[in-house]
């Protein structure tokens, strides 16, 4: 999709006037994902991210009035511009979660704006941005994403454990954005150890997701590098796209964009509340200790490693990249009815000059699934269970969060 806007850190933004059009919404998305992507771990990348697109949509819900809003809905002027409106309340949002960067992000808002004409329309869309961008951070200052980091690795007095320091290991605190709690759609405990199916799962990832296996294709060996990227940069690029595809209008083009996010976010709430909930072992742990889990079929490798170098750090079960597309091509399927698509394609950062395309969320979602199989990251029981969740979790914000103001107003 041609961009009017470069993103963050790709160019300097301060100083250009854009044109006016009609993407208001996905600019600031891909604004948003780019100043949260370098700076933050995925999960904190995506509250951001979904902090950013609530507040655009209740700014521009504020004027057109036709969904229930996600937190508030301030009085506005039918005429009150919805462009300024959407750039406000981002850049304000963006402005508060990364004071350092204060001074690039409205000198972008000021270029954006300056491509809207002057007047009472546009000084009063950006006053209300301003207002819900304020409203947004105040409700979502206290939500827990900023304790600090108290994880203990189980261990004994004089014993070594590997010291870096976990990821995520506070998220199971943190806020939902839409869900009751973030242990609502918690599954339930991994697969015991000596049964049929952890063997097959063990031998699979032992046998296909090693650094040296002779069983993986050069397919799925790409398909590995190439979603090693995470966090909204491996979503969201998506979700633009289908905004063009579908030709979406600047409120429905908002909402969508907010469920998704929110959506995402919550996803990896839930994923992360049961990851330390369980705390189930890496394939790395499992393979080199298969001498302890009591299963004859399987037998350890003390040497063995990952098709992919620095296993994610934090607990296996269960898979956030398949929690996340499956969260995302819920919240398209319960919009459109479908998850068949015009076609959509990705670029990875860790796949330089790969593209890949697809026609329905479906072989999206499973090409990220088996991708962290290949990878040596994950076992195939634990992308299942995933899946199914965020397939729950993405149903559950569309059916709950920013409905049709005739649905709200029905309750």
């Amino acid at each position: 999709m041609q961009r009017y806007l470069s993103a963050l850190g790709a160019v300097a933004l301060c100083g250009m006037t854009p044109p006016v059009f009609p993407d208001v919404i996905t600019d600031w998305n891909e604004n948003a994902v780019a100043l949260a992507t370098p700076r933050m771990v995925p999960p904190a990348a995506q509250r951001a991210v979904a902090m950013v697109q609530v507040a655009m949509f209740d700014a521009v819900n504020s004027i057109e009035r036709r969904y229930r809003p996600y937190l508030v809905q301030l009085q506005a002027a039918p005429a009150t511009s919805k462009e300024a409106a959407a750039a406000a309340a981002a850049g304000t949002v963006l402005v508060g979660l990364f004071p350092p960067s204060r001074e690039q992000v409205q000198g972008m808002m000021a270029s954006y704006l300056a491509a809207f004409p002057d007047g009472e329309a546009k000084s009063e869309g950006i006053k209300l941005g301003e207002a819900v961008a304020a409203r947004i951070l105040e409700a979502r200052a206290t939500n827990g994403a900023d304790a600090p980091d108290a994880y203990r690795a189980k261990t004994r007095p004089g014993v070594y454990v590997p010291t870096p320091i976990t990821v995520g290991s506070t998220w199971p605190n943190v806020k939902p954005f839409a869900l009751v709690s973030p242990s609502q759609f918690r599954p339930g405990p991994p697969i015991a150890l000596t049964g049929e199916q952890w063997a097959a799962d063990y031998n699979e990832i032992k046998d296909l997701g090693s650094r040296n296996s002779t069983k993986r294709s050069p397919r799925q060996t790409e398909d590995a590098r190439f979603w090693l990227i995470t966090g909204p940069q491996s979503t969201d690029p998506i979700l633009r796209q289908l905004v063009a595809a579908k030709k979406l209008s600047l409120i429905d083009s908002a909402r969508f964009m907010a469920l998704a996010s929110v959506a995402l976010a919550d996803a990896y709430i839930a994923v992360m509340d049961a990851k330390y909930r369980y705390e189930f072992w890496r394939p790395i742990t499992a393979i080199r200790n298969a001498d302890l889990d009591d299963n004859p079929a399987t037998q350890a490798d003390p040497t063995w490693q990952p098709m992919i170098d620095n296993t994610p750090m934090h607990p296996e079960y269960l898979c956030a990249h398949c929690i996340g597309s499956f969260a995302l091509a819920a919240v398209v399927e319960a919009l459109f009815g479908t998850t068949e698509v015009p076609e959509i394609s990705m670029t990875s950062s860790t796949a330089p000059g790969v593209t890949h395309r697809w026609t329905n969320l479906r072989a999206y979602t499973d090409e990220v699934s088996q991708a962290r199989i290949w990878a040596g990251f994950h076992y195939r029981f634990s992308t299942l269970v995933g899946q199914d969740m965020g397939r729950k979790i993405g149903g559950y914000v569309v059916q709950n969060a920013m409905q049709p103001a005739t649905v709200a107003d029905a309750r």
